[in-house]
């Protein structure tokens, strides 16, 4: 199959690199003014060790696409779809957050987009660069299997966690009410998973804000347990921290409003109190406001 990867960052380069790898066709789209100079080898560093593969370069999709995946940032998004000028087969989205879903479909139309979550602690360490530095886990809509259930059996074969979910709200509010409360808790401590773990006050803030997100999940149809997430962080590496914490520390732009605006708005919609996720959002725009000065 044709493959299109919009998002050169870490998730897309993440995707781009594996799906070269079990000899997929796949095109990265990187920006204009960058392409001549992109490396058109993929390294990709594992936990057992480095990958590499070739890939297409391009600045626009604009030819038959069987899947186009897209891994940029929520803020990013319209400005990306802009170089889009094709129908693609389907369209598999990995962003953060889930208000992007009707966004895609809007544009695509509904039953091309075939929601999709990453779960993996990746980075971007230079042009055509990758870090994994966690197991990849990766959830597709069931509506996707007839024409991804080959890929996701030979990307397990990479040792990559796949599911095809049935439950679109389950699919995308089981990553929320995980990433969200470890993104707002680690950007707004500045502590690493064993530093909050260890000060119970930070601790009861992540519980209370893990509650938070899952009643809300709840009011949005997902089937998703506060009591299985709340432990889940203590069998995460210590030195764990989300892609915010260290976009904050980096100074650079942060997907707050697209991984805390659908628990604040949720919230509101359904009449859920959520204090403390919205103290840790005041915190974290504190913060950004302070390094600009």
């Amino acid at each position: 199959m044709k493959h299109e990867v919009l998002g050169a960052g870490a998730i897309g380069g993440l995707m781009a690199t594996a799906l070269s790898s079990l000899g997929e066709d796949v095109t990265l789209i990187v920006r204009a003014e960058k392409l001549a100079k992109h490396p058109r080898v993929l390294t990709l560093e594992h936990l057992s060790g480095t990958m590499t593969a070739p890939a297409r370069l391009a600045a626009r999709v604009t030819g038959p696409v069987d899947v186009l995946w897209i891994a940029t940032k929520t803020y990013q998004l319209e400005k990306a779809l802009a170089l889009v000028d094709t129908a693609p087969g389907i369209v598999v989205p990995l962003l953060n957050g889930m208000d992007h879903v009707a966004v895609l479909r809007a544009r695509f139309g509904h039953d091309r987009v075939v929601p999709g979550t990453i779960a993996a602690e990746a980075e971007r360490s230079g042009p055509g660069r990758f870090v994994l530095r966690s197991p990849a886990r990766l959830n597709i809509a069931a509506s996707g299997e007839p024409v991804l259930s080959d890929v996701i059996e030979r990307l397990r074969g990479l040792g990559w966690t796949c599911h095809f979910i049935a439950s679109e709200p389950t699919l995308l509010w089981t990553k929320l009410c995980f990433l969200e409360p470890f993104a707002l808790v680690t950007s707004a401590s500045g502590k690493n998973n064993g530093e909050f773990l260890a000060d119970a006050e930070w601790k009861g803030r992540m519980d209370s804000a893990v509650r938070e997100a899952c009643a809300v999940a709840v009011k949005e149809g997902a089937q998703v347990d506060p009591e299985k997430w709340i432990p889940a962080f203590s069998g995460m590496p210590a030195t764990m921290r989300a892609s915010m914490a260290k976009d904050l520390d980096s100074g650079r732009k942060l997907e707050l409003d697209g991984i805390a605006g659908p628990v604040l708005r949720g919230g509101v919609r359904h009449g859920i109190p959520t204090p403390t996720t919205a103290s840790l959002v005041a915190m974290i725009e504190a913060k950004e406001r302070a390094a600009v000065k």
